[in-house]
């Protein structure tokens, strides 16, 4: 689990460190290294590599929002994990109910919605229970959403940005012929700068989105199991403790007659 986390935190910051490098290259081609610094080349992409600045922000924001959020213990804490399961007794339900207030992660809460229920059939009980997991799965979802767009918006404007430098680039042609290439060359560096940023950017967001999704689907099937498990366990106890005392009654009344 710590392999990907890393490799999607180097991806995240991968932004800075392109450009830098794209920097160093292009600098050592100039004779003016002076001229060639980071805000320089994202001058030099155009009016298109602002949004695209904005949404590496925006991704590294959700990012880090995400890693802090989606850790274990916010989502199935193993200490209210080992207290539910010695405290779990089918008598004393309002136990597991206080046990499930005192902690607030979000196998608590789906297990309350259970408890809540508990009593009735299993199929309700059940239902409760993937019904708080929706619930629980939408929330650990929020971001995402935004993450998602981020990922296929960005190469979008890197392209818009691309076509804008070409059609920069043919209208200094059309004006001025090819006599002068550098004016020619600034627009096509404009295309290539802006569809390097848009590519930079949208491949580790959807590196992460894939990412956080795969991680918060393990984490709701791991919590809705564990508590059809638990509830299960109460209603088994609760069914043949239930017999017994209907078997004791039945034999008491065949020594009365």
């Amino acid at each position: 689990m710590k392999k990907p986390l890393i490799l999607s935190i180097s991806v995240v910051f991968s932004l800075p460190l392109v450009l830098a490098g794209a920097d160093f290259a292009w600098a050592a081609q100039e004779k003016n290294v002076a001229g060639w610094t980071i805000i320089s080349v994202i001058e030099k992409g155009g009016p298109m590599m602002y949004p695209i600045l904005f949404a590496s922000i925006l991704m590294i924001g959700i990012a880090i929002e995400r890693f802090y959020t989606l850790r274990r213990k916010n989502i199935i804490n193993p200490d209210f994990l080992n207290k539910v399961r010695a405290h779990w007794n089918w008598k004393d339900i309002h136990l597991g109910l206080q046990l499930c207030k005192s902690y607030d992660n979000s196998l608590s809460r789906i297990l309350k919605a259970g408890l809540l229920r508990f009593g009735g059939k299993v199929d309700e009980v059940e239902r409760a229970i993937e019904g708080a997991g929706q619930h629980e799965a939408s929330l650990l979802t929020s971001n995402l959403r935004v993450l998602g767009a981020v990922a296929n918006i960005t190469p979008m404007l890197g392209l818009l940005g691309t076509v804008f430098g070409m059609i920069k680039a043919f209208n200094v042609i059309s004006q001025s012929g090819t006599g002068n290439p550098g004016l020619v060359a600034s627009g096509i560096s404009e295309a290539l700068i802006t569809t390097a940023a848009g590519l930079v950017v949208g491949i580790p967001a959807l590196a992460l989105y894939h990412y956080f999704r795969g991680r918060i689907e393990r984490f709701v099937f791991e919590m809705e199991e564990v508590s059809v498990q638990l509830v299960e366990e109460l209603n088994f106890e609760s069914m043949r403790t239930r017999r017994a005392e209907k078997g004791k009654d039945s034999k008491a009344a065949s020594r009365s007659a």
